[in-house]
């Protein structure tokens, strides 16, 4: 009789001190009830808002952290998403899958991001990088984006058409952080590229996703069932090759490993970076699982991917 392997031991880490603590939540259940439980333990460990680590404190999450094969760190936005939690992981000397502590702190910062991809010569909107010290010297000359540097799920992001609005905009920005971009309109399709770093260096790239939405992508739409996602997005061989190698070179440059969703606008001119998701949504129904299961890389299958990756790489 052949004996069984034991199963790998998994911390699945969700909740976070972000905007996003709710969404980080869905995905982080999501993916632990969709580790196959013949192959995996599952330990469940939560960030309360407060910051606080369940059920027992962050001394006993390291404790609890330590006992695991590997983690899985299912945290969107800052004090998650942004390296802090991979710094916790690599100090506790626990694999874990996902982007490490640069990546994830350059991803996190748009400004920083949208420095990174103009040095490999990708196109980015014109913006303007505001304080709350130098807020009230920007004047508003047309339509623009407002948004927070470090946030995600479009939490306050607001498209601005007019000067009145902008007093608005700015205060729902800075609501979320210190720093606040305002960047020109880009008109052109959302068009998302999914890419997944293998240990051997190799890079897939899922077929691309394009969201149909009036109006900006906004925390609304994206969780209210109203954008229409389609997979895959309709492109021109030119146009796919653009965005796949536009993608991969951005995934590279910043340093993430496992899989990223790398957001872009395509205008008639090509792809212009819009920003980079280091852990993005990760329900079954979010974009990122259904871009592979497009490819025929069933959710499961997805995850089992990513942590056997990770195994590999800290091996």
């Amino acid at each position: 009789m052949t004996a069984r392997c034991p199963r790998v031991r998994v911390a699945v880490i969700g909740g976070g001190q972000s905007s996003e603590h709710e969404v980080s939540l869905a995905s982080a259940a999501s993916v632990a009830d969709a580790l196959d439980p013949a192959a995996y333990d599952v330990v469940r460990l939560t960030i309360d808002p407060a910051g606080t680590w369940l059920p027992a404190g962050l001394p006993g999450a390291i404790g609890v952290l330590t006992e695991c094969d590997v983690a899985i760190p299912v945290l969107h936005g800052p004090r998650g998403e942004d390296g802090t939690v991979a710094a916790l992981c690599e100090l506790a000397g626990v694999p874990y899958v996902g982007s490490g502590v640069g990546a994830g702190a350059l991803a996190m910062d748009k400004w920083a991001t949208k420095l990174v991809a103009r040095g490999l010569g990708i196109a980015v909107a014109a913006d303007e990088l505001l304080t709350r010290t130098t807020a009230a010297t920007y004047q508003f000359t047309g339509p623009v984006v407002v948004k927070p540097v470090a946030a995600g799920s479009s939490h306050g992001v607001t498209l601005v058409r007019c000067a009145e609005q902008l007093p608005e905009a700015l205060g729902a920005a800075f609501a979320l952080d210190d720093r606040v971009l305002v960047e020109e309109v880009v008109v052109g399709r959302e068009v998302d590229v999914a890419v997944l770093g293998r240990p051997d260096g190799s890079r897939v790239v899922a077929p691309a996703l394009e969201i149909v939405v009036d109006g900006i992508f906004d925390t609304g739409a994206k969780y209210d069932g109203t954008a229409d996602f389609r997979i895959p997005a309709v492109l021109s061989d030119a146009e796919r090759t653009g965005l796949e190698s536009a993608a991969v070179a951005v995934y590279d440059a910043l340093g993430c490993a496992g899989v990223a969703r790398v957001d872009f606008f395509l205008t008639d001119a090509g792809p212009v970076l819009n920003e980079v998701n280091t852990m993005p949504g990760f329900t079954e129904q979010s974009q990122v699982p259904k871009m592979f299961a497009a490819a025929g890389t069933s959710y499961a299958a997805l995850l089992d991917l990513l942590v056997r990756d990770a195994l590999v790489v800290s091996a």
